[in-house]
């Protein structure tokens, strides 16, 4: 049985020592301001994209990493041996994935294993972590990607928003527009349903908010897959350790806190915050 290679996306939104500790290879989508072109992870990160928002009083555009990105890469790791497992954010979100199924087809047959998340950020990595669990049991790639696939529905992904100005303005997540201006105090959980996104309560303040996604976890406490459960935040390091604090208290005890990267905090703003978890069947 071949080696296996895990290769993502930067919208996975794992820290770099996550990354090397488990040997992934991290491909960048591209975020566009201004005049300038940057790679997502390596050349800009959240806290820079803001600053370059506040400087040029525009938003920023992202892109999907090229088919022939994708191609050069998986084919430069099965010349070394290797199978490969590859995820992104999902095909609802981004053409990356769809790109990546491209690619896939111009490389040598059945080397190439691909598993739409239908998430993003570390819903995606979520993911990630059940190949690496697999690959340590000696699955083969295609075995991996068949069980996590099986997942990818299991995931559950909710974000509180703090202003919808970069959530509407990236046009992503449907029924937003009928809130823009009208309603400042209204603080949204934003759900991941379906491979897209979605309003679902909206509470009045942030606090609100916050406790509004704990509430629906603890619902889901003797459900959830305790392997490992995400908070994950844009800017938002003080409400990330309330959140860590209460899960904890719940007794979910393997709690990984992430900062979003430039794409998708691009699409979500500053202080956004979520709660990313599998449940069981």
């Amino acid at each position: 049985m071949n080696k296996i290679k895990i290769i993502t996306d930067s919208t996975t939104d794992l820290s770099k020592e996550l990354y090397d500790k488990y040997d992934i290879e991290v491909l960048p989508l591209f975020v566009t301001i201004g005049e300038e072109t940057y790679k997502d992870f390596y050349e800009i990160d959240a806290k820079k994209l803001y600053d370059l928002v506040e400087k040029h009083k525009t938003f920023p555009k992202t892109a999907a990493i090229t088919p022939l990105v994708l191609e050069q890469t998986f084919q430069k790791y099965i010349d070394q041996g290797y199978d490969i497992l590859f995820t992104s954010i999902g095909s609802g979100f981004s053409m990356t994935f769809n790109n990546a199924k491209i690619a896939a087809s111009l490389v040598e047959k059945d080397r190439v294993f691909l598993v739409d998340s239908q998430n993003l950020s570390s819903g995606t990595s979520l993911l990630i972590f059940k190949m690496i669990k697999y690959i340590k049991q000696g699955l083969s790639a295609k075995e991996v990607s068949e069980m996590v696939q099986d997942f990818s529905k299991n995931v559950r992904s909710q974000f509180a928003i703090n202003s919808f100005d970069y959530l509407h303005k990236g046009g992503r997540c449907s029924g937003t527009a009928k809130f823009v201006g009208t309603a400042l105090r209204l603080k949204p959980i934003i759900k991941v349903v379906d491979g897209g996104m979605m309003v679902g309560k909206k509470p009045i303040g942030f606090k609100k908010a916050l406790n509004t996604m704990l509430e629906d976890t603890k619902k889901d406490l003797e459900r959830i897959d305790k392997d490992v459960v995400f908070v994950t935040h844009s800017l938002n390091y003080e409400d990330a350790e309330y959140l860590k604090e209460c899960l904890i208290n719940m007794g979910l005890k393997n709690i990984i806190t992430t900062c979003a990267g430039a794409v998708i905090s691009t699409h979500c703003g500053e202080k956004t915050i979520g709660i990313l978890y599998l449940v069981k069947e």
